[in-house]
């Protein structure tokens, strides 16, 4: 079995290997810019690691898993035009160092590049895995709207937030996987079973996230703290809140969401201490572990040794410690 840092390696090299036009250099300088910032390699590293479950070879699915990550990061693109996000691991956001319009742009020419890697796929398995790409591709335009569609309405309940992660950020974690074990020809149950545990692991990978932006360092974090709360972002934590809140807790907490002129770090620290007084952030700790616990479950469940499931593993479990 390959490690997961020697499939972070082919993945890097891949995408160095992403090829341009002299034509358009403009166009193309923020495709290199934000894929050479790296990130996890999440997705093309599950990708490459569900294939390699059921064969060693896997240079078939390197662009197939490629495709996907230049997809993610299209979606960060036009998230962090949504968000009005200045930073992003740490370094600017493509629209913050080269303006709206060219973000758009590059972002646009993004989804294209990631289609013809998805292309290269082996023809006998193309076409279920083009129409699962497209699927998951919508399913994540469609949790993005419901997440814009969240910021209009006061009360979210939890169960509509959690519906709205497994769009946005699960499924295409999960649809990683399931390409991977398609091209590794996998059994149909083996391939569903790997992607639930894509799913689940997604969808605590994300309200690990929620906990990030306001409890997190942002030099390990990579972007700034507290936009969420300064944005009024539906997170977790806010759904959550909102829910539990009362009294004093609830009018001060609608206050701070309503109030235009507070200085943002005293309202994050404000929503903080209601936060810290509810006892949320242990919550979606909880939360997220009972997730990570579901994907072990399928996990646990693919039939292949579980020595070959090692590495699938470690990587999940790495999963659980990223909000303390």
């Amino acid at each position: 079995m390959f490690s997961s840092d020697y499939l972070r390696e082919i993945s890097d090299r891949a995408i160095s290997g992403l090829g341009s036009s002299a034509e358009a250099q403009r166009l193309y300088d923020p495709v290199k810019y934000i894929l050479s910032q790296g990130g996890k390699r999440l997705r093309p590293v599950l990708c490459l690691m569900a294939c390699n479950l059921f064969s060693d070879m896997i240079d078939e699915a390197i662009m197939p898993a490629i495709g996907i990550e230049v997809f993610h990061n299209f979606t960060l693109v036009h998230d962090d035009i949504i968000d009005k996000a200045e930073i992003r691991r740490g370094v600017p956001t493509i629209h913050a160092k080269w303006g709206l319009e060219q973000a758009v742009l590059s972002g646009d020419v993004m989804t294209f590049i990631a289609s013809e890697c998805i292309a290269q796929a082996p023809p006998k398995q193309l076409l279920k895995i083009l129409r699962l790409f497209n699927k998951t591709a919508t399913e994540v335009c469609i949790g993005q709207q419901l997440d814009i569609d969240f910021e209009k309405k006061s009360i979210v309940q939890e169960e509509e937030y959690i519906r709205m992660i497994e769009l946005k950020t699960a499924v295409l974690i999960a649809t990683s996987l399931k390409i991977g074990s398609i091209i590794g020809e996998a059994p149909d149950s083996d391939q569903n079973l790997l992607y639930e545990f894509g799913r689940c692991l997604g969808i605590a990978f994300q309200i690990q996230d929620d906990i990030l932006d306001t409890y997190g360092e942002t030099k390990r974090f990579g972007k700034k703290t507290g936009g969420d709360i300064v944005a009024n972002k539906k997170t977790w934590l806010l759904v959550k809140t909102l829910e539990l809140a009362g009294g004093q807790d609830l009018k001060e907490l609608k206050r701070l969401l309503s109030e235009k002129e507070i200085v943002a770090e005293e309202k994050i620290e404000a929503v903080k201490s209601i936060y810290d007084s509810l006892g949320v952030r242990l919550l979606a700790e909880n939360l997220s572990y009972e997730y990570i616990n579901k994907a072990f479950e399928s996990l646990d469940s693919v039939n292949v040794k579980k020595d070959r499931k090692t590495e699938l593993r470690q990587l999940a479990t790495s999963l659980i410690g990223r909000a303390k």
